[in-house]
């Protein structure tokens, strides 16, 4: 599976921007996916997953509230709003594909991860 990330950029505190997560290879229909982040000189940390099926996701606490992960099965894509931005939410965002259907918050529950996209929230 190839995943790539599409959405990154420069925002002010308080924008939105809208992330997603093209697959390629074969479907993704059945797996859990997730969005991780990582800022400069920090490890990689969970943000959001959702269920192979979409109808259950959960969240960091940090960004509970502000984003939302969802998922198109036809397109095999995922995506993650983020709304309210802060300069905190500053990093490089990965999506990548769960080991199984059920979400999990451990990347080493995750086997195939994209190249990142940059997310650089300012003053």
């Amino acid at each position: 599976v190839q995943l790539v990330e599409s959405g990154g950029g420069l925002v002010q505190a308080g924008g939105s921007l809208r992330l997603s997560c093209a697959a390629s290879g074969r479907t993704i229909s059945s797996n859990a996916m997730a969005w991780f982040r990582q800022a400069p000189g920090k490890e990689r940390e969970f943000v959001a997953t959702i269920r192979w099926s979409g109808d259950s996701s959960y969240y960091a606490d940090s960004v509970k509230g502000r984003f939302t992960i969802s998922r198109d099965n036809a397109k095999n894509t995922v995506y993650l709003q983020m709304n309210s931005l802060k300069p905190e939410d500053t990093g490089v965002y990965y999506c990548a594909t769960g080991l199984s259907g059920n979400h999990f918050t451990e990347p080493t529950e995750y086997d195939y991860w994209g190249q990142g996209t940059q997310v650089t929230v300012s003053l």
